[in-house]
């Protein structure tokens, strides 16, 4: 191991002096060509016999750095690629989970809960919002299992457990796609639910605070039926969501199925994307850039936000409970808008 990278430690240093040298050749040549504009026959180059030189030695410059390259990527093939430890569970204990949307920013967080208790992940997403690099660090591992498929198509795998996390969750990306979001929140549910169905596994299903659209009340308890919009702006998210809850406990009261619904609050921490639209990652960016942080209305108005790790427990809590009605999982305080603010700018 120590000489794999030994020699990859050469070969880069190898590398850096060729760069070099090429970096020295382009100005040699930059130089002379200058000069020969001015005067054709008067450079330090005999020309043509110099220049045909030089352009050899640069063509064999790059076969040679391309040559390396290769060889780099085959000695680097070669390291073995370490993970976290994760707990060992025997096979009556350890379940094989599926989460749809599992690179995105909450599903990533959830993996790697999972994993880390030693059950095995099979993470479903098509990469709209999510991203490889969210779950990168456990490609290749035995209890891991990367998928790239949109759940609007079936998708047909044995597992014991579903968290259905797959769907544009932020306002720039489903305005964007308004009709993709509603596919993804029916049709990707109903091939969800019909997988469950079919295997007899307990699926979770994500939805959110919007649910309630414009409260009239605060905080609003899973009673509330909500005060919606159903052609506004957010109609694409907010309703497709309700539309899931529907089919959930319709596919439950019908079928006899074990299912669970989380209606998430705000939530923040590492993945989030720095540009989703939403309150906490705007103020962030905006503060991080020196600008002036943008209130919509007075800043009077109160949301309350939960940090990722504290979400995933509740899910997680979730789906291990017996309870099968809408639960809401979120910071039962609430924030000002301008309070949130005051404390960004602290930091």
């Amino acid at each position: 191991m120590n000489q794999m990278y030994f020699k990859i430690k050469h070969i880069i240093l190898f590398i850096t002096g060729v760069f070099f040298i090429l970096l020295f050749i382009f100005k040699f040549l930059h130089e002379d060509t200058e000069n020969l504009e001015e005067n054709p026959y008067g450079s330090n180059l005999k020309f043509p016999e110099d220049v045909k030189h030089a352009t050899y030695l640069l063509n064999e410059a790059y076969r040679k750095i391309e040559a390396l390259q290769e060889r780099i990527i085959h000695l680097e093939s070669r390291i073995p690629k370490t993970y976290p430890d994760v707990k060992f569970l025997n096979y009556m204990n350890r379940k094989r989970v599926l989460i749809t949307g599992g690179a995105g920013f909450v599903g990533s967080h959830l993996v790697d809960k999972l994993m880390l208790e030693g059950h095995e992940v099979i993470v479903v997403d098509n990469f709209f919002t999510g991203r490889k690099s969210n779950v990168e660090h456990w490609i290749g591992h035995e209890n891991f299992e990367l998928i790239h498929h949109d759940i609007v198509n079936p998708i047909f795998i044995e597992v014991d457990e579903i968290y259905h996390l797959a769907s544009p969750a932020s306002p720039p990306h489903y305005m964007h796609n308004p009709v993709k979001t509603i596919k993804t929140n029916t049709l990707g549910t109903i091939n969800i639910l019909g997988l469950a169905r079919r295997l007899k596994a307990k699926v979770l299903i994500a939805s959110t605070s919007e649910v309630y659209g414009d409260p009239d009340i605060h905080p609003q308890p899973e009673t509330y039926w909500g005060h919606v919009n159903p052609i506004g702006p957010r109609a694409c998210y907010d309703e497709g969501k309700r539309v899931s809850e529907t089919l959930t406990y319709a596919y439950a009261k019908q079928e006899n199925m074990h299912v669970r619904v989380a209606r998430i609050f705000n939530t923040y921490g590492p993945r989030m994307h720095m540009n989703d639209g939403r309150v906490v990652s705007n103020f962030i960016l905006q503060a991080l850039k020196d600008e002036v942080i943008t209130v919509y209305g007075t800043g009077d108005q109160t949301r309350s936000f939960q940090y990722v790790s504290d979400l995933v427990e509740g899910l997680v809590a979730l789906m291990r409970s017996n309870y099968s009605q809408p639960v809401n999982l979120g910071n039962p305080v609430e924030h000002t808008i301008n309070g949130k603010i005051k404390f960004t700018c602290l930091f």
